[in-house]
Parts: C-alpha cells; sequence; structure tokens
C-alpha cells in the first residue's frame, strides 16, 4: 500500500515533533555591537576634523618659520591680528586704543602666557604696535605663532651661496 505525502506526514508526523518546535526561538543573550561600533566610528569622525578647527576663532595665515613647535601652556590669552590690522582677543574685536585695559582685566597676573597671532599679510607697524603696547603694560610672556616647515636661514640655495 503506497502513502502519500501527506499521509505520511499525518500518520507519524506528530510523533516526532519536539515539544518546542523549530519555529520558536530562545531569548537572544548576545549584545549586538555593529550598531555601537558604527556610532562611535561616527564620533571619531567628527571629532577628528572639528578638533584642529576648535584651536583659534579668527582666521589668519601665519608666516612659515623654521622654529620649532612650543609646548602647549595650559591657559593663555590669544590675540590674533588679521591682514587689515583688526585686532581680536580670542574671537572678540577689540580697538587698539582698549587692548591694553583688556588685556589687563582679562589676566590675573601679568605672568600669564600671550599668544600673538599675527597674519603674514599684516602690516609691520600694527605688530610691533601691538607688541610695545603689550610690553609696556607689563607682560612678559609674549609669544608670536607661526607655521613650522618655512624657509632655513642658511644658504644652502645655490642662488643664495652666489657672490
Amino acid at each position: 500500500m503506497a502513502l502519500s505525502a501527506n499521509d505520511a506526514f499525518a500518520a507519524g508526523g506528530s510523533k516526532r515533533r519536539r515539544r518546542y518546535g523549530r519555529g520558536r526561538r530562545g531569548a537572544l543573550s548576545e549584545i549586538n555591537v555593529t550598531p555601537l561600533v558604527d556610532v562611535m566610528l561616527v564620533l571619531l569622525i567628527i571629532f577628528m576634523i572639528s578638533a584642529p578647527l576648535l584651536t583659534a576663532g579668527v582666521p589668519v595665515e601665519l608666516p612659515k618659520t623654521e622654529a620649532g613647535a612650543m609646548q602647549d601652556v595650559p591657559d593663555p590669552i590669544t590675540l590674533s591680528i588679521r591682514a587689515d590690522g583688526r585686532i581680536y582677543v580670542g574671537e572678540n574685536e577689540v580697538p587698539f586704543a582698549n587692548l591694553a585695559p583688556r588685556l589687563k582685566e582679562m589676566a590675573s597676573d601679568s605672568t600669564r602666557p600671550i599668544y600673538v597671532r599675527a597674519d603674514g599679510k599684516a602690516s609691520y607697524e600694527i605688530v610691533a604696535r601691538v607688541m610695545a603696547s603689550l610690553s609696556t603694560s607689563g607682560f612678559t610672556s609674549i609669544n608670536l605663532i607661526t607655521e613650522t616647515g618655512g624657509p632655513s636661514s642658511g644658504a644652502t640655495d645655490k642662488e643664495e651661496a652666489a657672490p
């Protein structure tokens, strides 16, 4: 006697099934870390891109010199001079007449370092006036900020060495 496929399942299929069957699954006890890794990589990329932009608020084109990099100072005052001669303390524009009183009110003592970031196209006169104003105001730690990797002061090129 031949059985059809339906008869074979009907006759013995119910006895062979497990009690819990394949359709049910137990609770998943593993943590899926893929979304966490995705979010962390996106945050890492965002911080890597935005971190260099947070160092200075006023855009200036710094001159390049062969001077080495300075060590980080915890809380300096940053003074920026743009190519058109405007002066900024932090990100706020300050007239030259109000520069010394503003810096004195910001600094509790005259030993707090001041970083002067002057655009390479800024007038030498305005940079010299700002430096003189800082010096006569009693500030002793005044630093000029430049880009590293500029031309060397030694005469290594054939054009410079020729008489």
